[in-house]
């Protein structure tokens, strides 16, 4: 078997004495030990009893099923001895003091897709570690309001044919695969690219009517193909589970898109921006990608709130880019004019 670095040995490496960056290492290998444990529990599946039970809701109305709750417990217990002073969950309606006076705070989805946990379909865990900035006397609610320039690491686990931690301490992006044999998460591939071009996209294509007409007319080009002013055909994948689609981005290029709509609930988006987007969006860019909200780079978003939803469209850069043209170029209310032509296949009339 081929010798592969693990991911304690090269944390230590990158942290050397520096204070900050061991604060960072140790609790990102606290993650990884908690998600060690989730997948211990994925895999037994419903011979561990039942993981998709209702629980109740979020802050946000989403429900819970028992291996979100069970997740997010894991996670808390973990983090008990890592130099994190709060918790930020899509669990949680408020962050969760943990070690006060810690430089560093961690927001985190703990089971990202649990909705396709019957269904035998991949899920993850994703993080995101931040600077805790606060001064005393600050609110609360204000110390984990930062851009998702800020962050420190970020990345996901994700519970598939293999575990696999992709992580990005803002040097590139890396996959380390888990070892079952050893309990060991090692690097298998250093410096993960995005390639720049893709023939795939990712989308909710059963929302057409929903989306405004930047979303409308670059999807409408796509399905042109090569006849169609993008020169070339696509493939469409949508799993629902974000991150077997990051997954499948980070290994081979494409695009993901999940927009605002017109739903009362949609019209900002749906995926949470601290501890969906950001870590996201700083793995994609770290690999060679974009990640953006149709015109606005994610990781710019000024946050008003540790629940906020936003907008997520990210992948192989120069999709992303020709997105942001749509987003340019066309009303949002309107169909394009006829100068566009009307040869879409959702098009009506």
């Amino acid at each position: 078997m081929t010798e592969h670095q693990t991911l304690t040995s090269y944390l230590e490496g990158w942290a050397g004495q520096d204070e900050m960056r061991l604060a960072v290492a140790r609790t990102t290998l606290t993650i990884a030990e908690a998600c060690c444990a989730i997948a211990e529990i994925i895999a037994l599946g419903p011979l561990n009893g039942s993981l998709s039970a209702v629980q109740g809701e979020n802050v946000d109305g989403d429900t819970q099923l028992e291996l979100d709750m069970r997740a997010n417990e894991i996670i808390l217990d973990e983090l008990i001895d890592a130099p994190v002073a709060y918790l930020a969950s899509e669990e949680l309606e408020l962050p969760v003091p943990i070690n006060e006076g810690s430089p560093l705070y961690v927001a985190i989805d703990p089971l990202d897709g649990s909705s396709n946990i019957d269904t035998n379909v991949s899920v993850g865990t994703i993080f995101s570690v931040m600077p805790m900035k606060c001064d005393k006397g600050d609110a609360e609610s204000d110390c984990f309001l930062q851009k998702g320039i800020h962050q420190l690491a970020a990345g996901y686990v994700i519970y598939g044919p293999q575990t696999a931690m992709v992580m990005t301490l803002g040097e590139g992006t890396h996959i380390f695969t888990l070892n079952p044999d050893t309990g060991e998460f090692c690097l298998t591939f250093p410096n993960v690219m995005i390639p720049a071009e893709t023939h795939e996209f990712a989308i909710n294509t059963s929302n057409f009517r929903r989306w405004d007409g930047h979303v409308k007319a670059y999807i409408d080009d796509c399905l042109e193909g090569a006849e169609g002013p993008h020169g070339k055909n696509y493939n469409m994948r949508w799993i629902a589970s974000l991150v077997a689609e990051c997954h499948r981005i980070m290994m081979r290029g494409g695009i993901f898109l999940y927009p605002g709509d017109r739903r009362p609930t949609y019209r900002s988006g749906r995926l949470r921006l601290a501890y969906e987007c950001n870590p996201i969006a700083f793995l994609a860019e770290q690999a060679g990608g974009a990640a953006s909200t149709g015109d606005e780079r994610i990781l710019e978003v000024e946050p008003t709130d540790i629940h906020q939803r936003a907008p997520l469209v990210f992948g192989s850069r120069h999709e992303v880019e020709l997105l942001t043209h749509y987003y340019k170029e066309f009303h949002p209310l309107q169909e394009r004019s006829q100068l566009f032509g009307n040869r879409g296949l959702f098009r009506t009339g």
